[in-house]
C-alpha cells in the first residue's frame, strides 16, 4: 500500500505556480457552496509518519480556503477531562456541523496504531478497535458526512533525511524531538501496523489516500485536487428522499409474546410501606454514590415510557438521594438547529458524565426508534440502523466503566387517560398536557410495537432494559430506585 508513495514524486515550481491559483479558487468556490447549502459536513483526517508534512498541509488548507468555516483540531494526549470519558468522546464533540469543514490532525485511528506498535495491546484488541472504527465511520457516512482520510508517508531513508533537515534549520528545530527519533527506530513496526490499519479501514465511504510527503508541492496539489474532486462529486448528487427498507420480522417466540402486555400493571404498594421503603432505597443510593470505588465509575440513566407514566416524579426521587453537584438531568425535546446539523447521537454524547457523576435522561437516544419511527420523522433506513448504532454507543460507555441503566415506565391506556384528564383539571399540572400527548395516544398500538422491537433489539448484557409497571406510582418509583441501586452495586 505504501510502495507507490516511495517513488520520489515531485512537481517543478513552474507547474506548481501555474496550477495553484486556479486550485485555490476552485476550493474557495466549492467551500462557499457547501456552507450555503448546509447539506453535509466535510471531515478531513490527517495522519502519517513524522516529518511527512502533515502540519504544513493543515496550515495550507486553512490558507487556501476561508479559515472562518474550517474547524481544525489537533489531537494529542487526552486531557484529564477527556480521559474520564470514552476515548471516542473527544472526537464526537469536535465533529463539524453541516456546511463546515473539519480537519482532524490525528483521530480515532492514532491511539490504536500507537498502542499496537508499542505492544500495549494484543492483536485481538487491535482488531476490535479497527472494527469499531469501521462502524463509527459507517455511521458518520450514513448521517451524510463526506469523509476524506490522508496518510502522509515517507520511506525510512526519506524520513531520516527529513528529520535531519528540520533539525538543522533553526526555525524548525523545535518540531523534532526525542520521540520522533525513537519512532524512526521502530519504523518497520510502525509501517507494518499502519498498513494493516489502513487496509482494514479504507472503504468506499471513508477511503484512505496515501500521499508521498517528501516534495511539498506534490503533496499540496495532490491533497487539494482530491478534496476539490470529492466536493464536486458530492455537490453534484441531488438529495433524494429517505429510502424505505423492509424491516426483518421480530421473533418473539411461538406464542408471539408481547413484553408490554405481559406486564402485571396491577402491582401496587400501600403509601406507608412506600414511604418506609423509599427512605431505605434513597439511603442505599446515597451510600453507593459515595462509595470509594464509585469515583472511578459514572452512571447514565435513560428514562423512557408512555406519556404520563411518571418519569419526572421518579427522577425527582432519585435526585433527592444524590449530591446536587454530581448529577445532571437532561430533558430531551425536539432537536435544536445546532443538533440537527450533527449526527443523531451527537447531542447525547455531549452529556456523557465524568467519573463520579450521574446523568439522567428524561427521554433519550431511543427517540429515533420510538417517536421518530412512529411519527415518520426518520426514514425507515435511518431508524432501522439506529438499533446497532445505539448498541455501539452503549458498548462504548460500558467498556469505559460507565454504568448504563435503562428504564421503560409502562401504564395502561385507561390509566393514561385518567392522568391526562387529571392534568387538564389541575391548574399546576396543566402545563404537563399538550395536544401532542393526545395525538400520540391515538397511535398507541404503533408505539407498543415500536417498544417491543426496541427491547428485543437493544436489551443487551451491558445495557439491559428494565420494564417498570407504573400504573401505581409508588410501586414504579421503588422498582426504578431498586434497579438503579442493583446496577451500581453489581458494577462496584
Amino acid at each position: 500500500m505504501f510502495e507507490s508513495a516511495e517513488l520520489g514524486h515531485a512537481i517543478d515550481k513552474k507547474t506548481y505556480d501555474r496550477a495553484e491559483p486556479k486550485l485555490r479558487e476552485e476550493l474557495l468556490e466549492l467551500q462557499s457552496t457547501v456552507l450555503e447549502t448546509k447539506r453535509f459536513p466535510v471531515l478531513i483526517i490527517i495522519g502519517g509518519v513524522d516529518g511527512a508534512g502533515k502540519g504544513e498541509t493543515v496550515n495550507l488548507l486553512n490558507e487556501w480556503m476561508d479559515p472562518r468555516h474550517i474547524e481544525t483540531h489537533a489531537f494529542g494526549d487526552a486531557s484529564d477531562e477527556e480521559r474520564e470519558r470514552p476515548a471516542i468522546w473527544r472526537f464526537w464533540r469536535a465533529l463539524p456541523p453541516k456546511g463546515k469543514i473539519g480537519i482532524f490532525f490525528g483521530a480515532w485511528h492514532s491511539e490504536p496504531i500507537l498502542d499496537r506498535v508499542l505492544a500495549n495491546t494484543k492483536a485481538n484488541d487491535f482488531e476490535r478497535s479497527l472494527e469499531e472504527i469501521l462502524r463509527f465511520e459507517q455511521m458518520l457516512a450514513n448521517e451524510g458526512a463526506l469523509i476524506l482520510k490522508f496518510w502522509f508517508h515517507l520511506s525510512k531513508a526519506m524520513q531520516r533525511k527529513r528529520l535531519k533537515a528540520l533539525e538543522k534549520d533553526g526555525t524548525t528545530r523545535w518540531r523534532v524531538g526525542k520521540e520522533d527519533w525513537a519512532r524512526l527506530a521502530m519504523y518497520q513496526r510502525f509501517r507494518k501496523v499502519s498498513e494493516r490499519a489502513l487496509r482494514e479501514t479504507s472503504t468506499a465511504h471513508a477511503p484512505w489516500t496515501v500521499v508521498e510527503g517528501l516534495d511539498p508541492r506534490y503533496r499540496s496539489l495532490t491533497v487539494g485536487r482530491i478534496l476539490r474532486d470529492a466536493l464536486k462529486k458530492r455537490l453534484a448528487i441531488k438529495e433524494a428522499p429517505p429510502q424505505k427498507v423492509s424491516a426483518p420480522p421480530i421473533v418473539r417466540g411461538v406464542d408471539d409474546a408481547n413484553v408490554i402486555r405481559a406486564l402485571d400493571l396491577g402491582l401496587a404498594v400501600p403509601r406507608k410501606e412506600y414511604e418506609q421503603k423509599l427512605a431505605k432505597l434513597q439511603a442505599r443510593l446515597a451510600l453507593l454514590s459515595r462509595h470509594p470505588r464509585f469515583k472511578e465509575r459514572a452512571v447514565v440513566v435513560a428514562f423512557e415510557g408512555n406519556d404520563a407514566a411518571g418519569k419526572g416524579g421518579t427522577i425527582r426521587r432519585i435526585t433527592s438521594a444524590l449530591d446536587a453537584r454530581f448529577y445532571t438531568v437532561v430533558a430531551v425535546a425536539a432537536p435544536t438547529e445546532e443538533e440537527r446539523a450533527q449526527p443523531y447521537l451527537w447531542r447525547f454524547w455531549r452529556h456523557v458524565p465524568r467519573r463520579g457523576r450521574f446523568t439522567l435522561f428524561d427521554r433519550s437516544w431511543y427517540g429515533r426508534v420510538l417517536v421518530e419511527r412512529v411519527e415518520g420523522f426518520a426514514g425507515e433506513a435511518d431508524w432501522m440502523r439506529a438499533y446497532s448504532e445505539i448498541n455501539d454507543f452503549e458498548e462504548h460507555l460500558s467498556r469505559h466503566g460507565l454504568i448504563v441503566c435503562k428504564l421503560w415506565l409502562a401504564v395502561s391506556k385507561e390509566e393514561q387517560l385518567k392522568r391526562f384528564q387529571e392534568r387538564e383539571a389541575t391548574g399546576f399540572k396543566r402545563f404537563k398536557i399538550t395536544p401532542e400527548d393526545w395525538r400520540n395516544r391515538k397511535k398507541w398500538d404503533a408505539y407498543e410495537t415500536a417498544v417491543c422491537d426496541m427491547v428485543d433489539r437493544t436489551s443487551t448484557d451491558v445495557a439491559p432494559w428494565t420494564l417498570v409497571e407504573a400504573n401505581d406510582k409508588y410501586y414504579a418509583r421503588l422498582k426504578a430506585l431498586r434497579t438503579l441501586c442493583d446496577r451500581i452495586e453489581s458494577a462496584l
